[in-house]
């Protein structure tokens, strides 16, 4: 549980009133001008130490550039949901904090693969608390049977990485529910997993969600009149949305859990780029953007590489809620851990508030509006 922040903006706004009531304080009792004064004067200091603190508060949120696993904390003793873990960055996250001692969920697809993921986290580490859970994160009903499996099972969810995605496939596909599949895999998948585990989350004493976003989010656009691309469907503009989508459910679930008291510190990361098995299942490696990955494959992320941002964000105590984490290269497709940038579409509070409402509307599924 995090205490709410008050930055020096809001504080600011109270100062014109406090300062207008110790005027009428001073005109109506001429002997309280002197305390009057020191009032306003105290106000004015809260104000700067306030303005202070805020930057300092920004500066200490950048993380360490050289962070790594060996600077993760032990995690025995919590318990981790990673979705799409049996591949990529996300069997990099399962694997990583096994090691550290925490008890992994691996939920993703294929069973077959699920097996093979805990062979290979267990043959490395014999007594790694490992298991695997099925589910379709596009298929809305098979979503919800995975919480009420963990609910019946779990005694609490210390950390959510939501992980799993699909990138850019040719042709526009759809979901069970109906939605264009990037969006129902990518984002709605997660914000209804979310919101079915937010019970086991609040029994944890410091729950987190990590959301994955990309730097494709930095191209998006909430296109409301078009959400599922329905009219026009544009592979990378599709998948471009929902990671922007991702990014803005991230930080309106750190908003949301500040006003209602749920707890959850709310994160967002990303990869940069990494060398994954995504291109291969999504626009395929004999198309022009796998073409253009592989030329530049050598200088890419590995997806262990990829991994640090994710698991920073879900481990480290420094880690800020409502934070962004990525590289910090050129373009932030590589290089030292940091803050990464976060597009000027995703700031935008009313489209993230509006899109919040848009979601729970199209997938029938409600957060509480407070505390319970």
């Amino acid at each position: 549980m995090h205490a709410q922040t008050f930055t020096a903006p809001s504080i600011a706004r109270r100062a014109p009133a406090l300062s207008t009531a110790h005027q009428r304080l001073a005109t109506r009792h001429p002997r309280n001008a002197g305390a009057a004064w020191r009032q306003r004067l105290a106000a004015v200091c809260l104000v700067a130490v306030a303005a202070f603190a805020s930057n300092g508060a920004r500066a200490q949120a950048a993380p360490k550039p050289d962070w790594s696993l060996a600077d993760m904390p032990s995690q025995a003793g919590r318990i981790f949901v990673v979705t799409g873990g049996t591949s990529g960055m996300g069997f990099e996250d399962a694997k990583a904090l096994a090691a550290a001692g925490a008890r992994v969920v691996i939920v993703a697809r294929n069973p077959e693969r699920g097996a093979a993921t805990i062979a290979t986290i267990r043959a490395a580490d014999p007594d790694a608390q490992v298991q695997f859970e099925p589910v379709d994160l596009a298929d809305l009903a098979t979503v919800r049977a995975l919480a009420a499996r963990l609910r019946a099972t779990l005694p609490r969810i210390d950390g959510l990485i939501n992980n799993a995605a699909i990138m850019a496939p040719p042709q526009r596909g759809t979901s069970p529910d109906g939605l264009e599949a990037q969006f129902a895999t990518n984002y709605a998948g997660h914000f209804v997993l979310t919101a079915e585990l937010l019970p086991l989350l609040r029994r944890s004493e410091a729950p987190r969600v990590v959301t994955l976003s990309s730097i494709a989010a930095a191209r998006g656009r909430i296109d409301f009149d078009d959400l599922q691309s329905e009219r026009s469907y544009e592979p990378m503009a599709t998948y471009a949305q929902s990671k922007l989508a991702c990014l803005m459910f991230a930080r309106e679930l750190q908003r949301r859990s500040d006003a209602a008291g749920w707890g959850i510190r709310s994160l967002a990361a990303h990869p940069g780029v990494a060398v994954t098995e995504l291109v291969a299942r999504g626009p395929g490696l004999d198309s022009e953007q796998g073409r253009q990955w592989a030329a530049r494959r050598e200088h890419l992320q590995t997806a262990a590489q990829g991994a640090i941002p994710t698991l920073f964000a879900a481990t480290a105590p420094e880690a800020v809620g409502g934070t962004y984490y990525g590289p910090t290269g050129p373009q932030e497709v590589s290089g030292p851990l940091g803050l990464a940038t976060v597009p000027p579409a995703a700031q935008d509070a009313e489209v993230a508030a509006r899109l919040w409402a848009v979601t729970e509307q199209l997938t029938g599924t409600r957060f509480p509006a407070a505390a319970r």
